[in-house]
């Protein structure tokens, strides 16, 4: 097995920790510890190790599905990650439900039956370097500049052997909301090719009105997700998947070769999270990132760049006029104004850069401002032009 360096990790190792505004961030603003209970008890492990069974049973119900068909995971990436492991490979296929038949929306016939996976991109890498490493990789590309998902395009792609199709949604890095009857449409997809939809949906509650997640579709939908893009809580390392219980169930065995069981401190936050406080943090979060989402917008007209008005905190912006390419003016941005974006080449589109704008108002404001500044220089001084730095 052989995975690619994570091009978007490598950038920001090298420039994030020097850097003094990370304008490329992700996520919503991270919230303050001192709104939740931070003693769980006894620090021992999480038992069962896929994770608290009535908490499980609660989330489950967001899904209409069981507590056996929700596990707790390290993170969204992880949660992926084990359903990768769960899903590609013929090797140790293990059976569908009881009744499965690879007919109308019954459960798939196998779990690890298929070595090929398709996926919408462009994304985050993990969602298309993981299971290349696993197995065999058909990338839908997404065209700019309205990013639309083509389940046409899907179906094309689908083979036989394909176990799984993969979407994030909303989008990252540009912020496309996928609207229910295009993802149905990718849905019904894997169900004639006897497959599943994986749907990474970590920004979906920053959306105003989210749309129904993919694991509520039926015996082909899995959901990844956690609590570090919408909630503020990225410390927590806290996900999970919630699916088909032979998947979940595989995913488990595999999980406990990785991280075993959930962050006890992180089920314990998680609870408070998802219980009571969940709709205040939820408000101040869709207000925030509404609000910055308008201050961007102004952003981008003032220098006459374009972008997708996004939902979620990132958005993937046209590289300005007196620069070689995204990389260029992402290096240029960083050298001369101490902030960090992230290059479109990581993604895929060179003329594109992703800016996030969910980190508190002041620093966004500030950053904002400083990349304006080297927008404006090079502008005004264009046989200066920066041209493209090293291999990020």
């Amino acid at each position: 097995m052989r995975i690619d360096p994570f091009g978007l990790e490598r950038w920001f190792a090298e420039h994030e920790h020097e850097a003094d505004i990370m304008l490329a961030e992700s996520g919503i603003r991270s919230l303050d510890a001192s709104r939740f209970d931070l003693d769980p008890g006894k620090l021992g492990y999480v038992i069962p190790t896929n994770g608290d069974p009535e908490f499980r049973a609660s989330v489950g119900d967001r899904y209409d599905r069981s507590a056996d068909e929700v596990l707790f995971t390290c993170g969204t990436q992880e949660a992926n990650f084990l359903t990768f492991l769960s899903l590609l490979g013929d090797e140790g296929a293990v059976d569908g439900e009881p009744g499965a038949d690879g007919e109308g929306d019954s459960p798939p016939a196998g779990v690890g039956s298929g070595t090929h996976a398709v996926v919408v991109t462009p994304t985050y890498q993990a969602l298309h370097a993981v299971p290349d490493a696993f197995g065999d990789v058909t990338r839908v590309e997404l065209e700019p500049p309205e990013w639309e998902l083509d389940p046409d395009a899907i179906a094309d792609a689908a083979r036989d052997d394909t176990a799984v199709i993969v979407v994030n949604n909303p989008n990252n890095p540009t912020g496309q909301y996928h609207d229910e009857a295009a993802m149905r449409a990718v849905y019904d997809v894997a169900v004639e090719r006897d497959a599943y939809l994986l749907c990474d949906e970590v920004y979906r509650l920053l959306a105003e009105e989210p749309r129904p997640p993919v694991a509520s579709y039926g015996a082909h939908g899995i959901s990844t997700t956690s609590l570090t893009k919408a909630y503020g809580l990225a410390g927590l390392r806290f996900g999970w998947i919630a699916g088909p219980e032979p998947v979940v169930e595989r995913a488990w065995q595999w999980k406990d070769y990785t991280t075993i069981s959930p962050s006890l401190f992180g089920q314990h936050v998680a609870k408070q999270a998802l219980g009571r406080r969940e709709d205040r943090i939820l408000s101040e979060n869709r207000e925030l990132a509404a609000a910055h989402r308008e201050t961007v917008a102004d952003w981008v007209s003032d220098h006459d760049l374009d972008w997708l008005d996004p939902v979620g905190v990132n958005a993937f912006v046209t590289v300005p006029e007196g620069f070689d390419d995204a990389e260029a003016f992402c290096r240029t941005v960083v050298e001369e104004a101490s902030v960090v974006l992230a290059p479109g080449g990581l993604f895929g589109f060179p003329d594109r850069f992703r800016i996030g704008f969910g980190l508190p108002t002041e620093e966004l404001e500030d950053g904002l401002d400083r990349v304006s500044r080297v927008i404006e220089d090079h502008a005004a001084a264009p046989d200066s032009a920066a041209t493209t730095g090293g291999d990020a």
